[in-house]
């Protein structure tokens, strides 16, 4: 259809749904005919037909490396979330379209929302519109958009579904301790606002800001971030006993594991693993059920060992903070 159509441009978007890698596995035997083909139709295209691809992907490591060669796609552009300036610029034309204040300082909004992307702000103005409407507000201010900002950034507050008080005390201490850690720890990234009002699926939440752009983390301040993440947990074993924890540290540990298993085995940032990287995904063994796994045991039992050590040193680093500040 394009070929009787040049000139003209081809955009495939999430192009990974069609051109992931390509398996041996017997589970999904037709996944390889389409890439095999995508493939063919794109060396069949010669430099003078006047057809120009373009694609686009979240998942560029699920690609297959023959589209990525020259002859193929050509360029690759990585699009990343917009600074400073350009958040700026993303406002003023969002709030462009709607009734607002003309005293709105957008250069302090777009500071205060470092890691946004477009469609975060484009959703936080119109949070905003909805919230000055809500209130009879003839105009959208910085109050609707501060407290728009929150709603992205921590969840819609449900004031209605508010726990009894036994729960808002544990809570109240769990969030007490992310709070404590996130103040006190210099690598931290600084703190925003705390709140025991569930919030999405969360009964309370400690929220951070990026004090600046950030391009590249430090070893000292990954493991800051994981100090503050593990806080809520000791902070409920400290004041309630070890018998009195509750489940409310799950996403903690889980975003901890996660970190910790980067700094282990992506970021070369154990002394006893090395800089060796460790691939998550498995090498397919050809036979679709089977698995070949690179990793010898020992070295499967240090990495995990290592993870462990990092989770429980940031334990021990809240304890200090409870004690000495």
């Amino acid at each position: 259809a394009a070929k009787a159509r040049v000139p003209c441009v081809i955009f495939i978007d999430e192009i990974d749904s069609v051109g992931a890698k390509r398996s041996s596995s017997q589970m999904h035997p037709y996944a390889n005919q389409t890439i095999n083909q995508l493939l063919a139709e794109m060396d069949g295209f010669d430099k003078n037909e006047g057809i120009i691809i373009l694609a686009a992907t979240n998942r560029r490591d699920y690609l297959d490396s023959a589209l990525l060669r020259p002859g193929r796609f050509d360029s690759e552009i990585h699009i990343a979330p917009p600074d400073v300036r350009g958040r700026k610029e993303i406002f003023e034309l969002y709030l462009s379209k709607t009734i607002h204040d003309k005293t709105i300082d957008t250069e302090y909004l777009a500071k205060g929302t470092t890691g946004f992307t477009g469609a975060d702000i484009e959703n936080m103005v119109n949070q905003a519109a909805l919230y000055a409407a809500q209130s009879n507000a003839t105009l959208v201010d910085m109050k609707h958009l501060e407290w728009a900002r929150d709603k992205v950034l921590m969840g819609p507050a449900k004031k209605f579904k508010i726990p009894d008080s036994e729960t808002n005390n544990i809570t109240a201490y769990h969030e007490a301790g992310h709070t404590i850690v996130r103040y006190f720890t210099k690598d931290a990234d600084p703190l925003h606002k705390v709140t025991i009002v569930p919030r999405g699926q969360a009964l309370g939440f400690t929220a951070h800001i990026p004090a600046k752009e950030v391009y590249g983390r430090t070893k000292s301040q990954l493991l800051a971030e994981m100090d503050v993440m593990m806080a809520g947990r000791v902070a409920e074993e400290q004041i309630f006993g070890i018998e009195k924890v509750t489940t409310g540290a799950a996403s903690d540990f889980s975003q901890a594991t996660k970190l910790a298993t980067n700094m282990v085995k992506q970021f070369g940032m154990s002394d006893k693993v090395g800089t060796r990287t460790f691939q998550d995904d498995e090498q397919d063994g050809g036979v679709g059920f089977v698995r070949v796994n690179n990793i010898s045991p020992a070295m499967q039992e240090t990495i995990d060992l290592e993870i462990k050590q990092l989770m429980h040193v940031g334990l021990i680093r809240f304890i200090y903070h409870c004690k000495f500040n």
